[in-house]
């Protein structure tokens, strides 16, 4: 318990007592480049700690865009597997099918993905089938 009470008490506090902060705004312009290089190891752990405590208090930044990692998010979720036959005569002249798994038509493409790709920055369109 010493050593962790010695670098709480005294060497922390001697380490950012020796950084050149400055007293004003206009000091940052009149640092030297040995200064600037003294202040990159505290920025860097304070950045990771900022970075740290915001994953861990806003979850939903893990995430931001994503239904948990799964593309599939509503779908025949209680089969191992989604697949879905369509034979070629059964289509009119053309069909688009969804790839990004938001329809509510499925298999058949709604215009979903317009939504998805503007809430997710993707760029995801049907699958268009189309007869000779």
């Amino acid at each position: 318990m010493e050593p962790v009470s010695h670098v709480v008490k005294s060497s922390l506090p001697n380490y950012l007592s020796s950084l050149p902060i400055p007293d004003s705004f206009g000091g940052w312009f009149k640092l030297s480049f040995k200064d600037w290089l003294a202040l990159i190891p505290p920025t860097v752990v304070v950045a990771g700690l900022g970075y740290t405590t915001y994953l861990a208090f806003c979850p939903a930044a893990r995430c931001a865009g994503k239904d948990s990692g799964r593309c599939n998010s509503s779908i025949r979720k209680n089969d191992s597997k989604v697949v879905t036959m369509v034979d070629v005569e059964d289509i009119a002249d053309q069909a688009a099918f969804c790839r990004c798994w938001k329809t509510k038509n499925w298999p058949y493409c709604d215009g979903s993905h317009g939504e998805h790709n503007k809430q997710t920055g993707d760029n995801v369109g049907p699958v268009v089938v189309k007869k000779k």
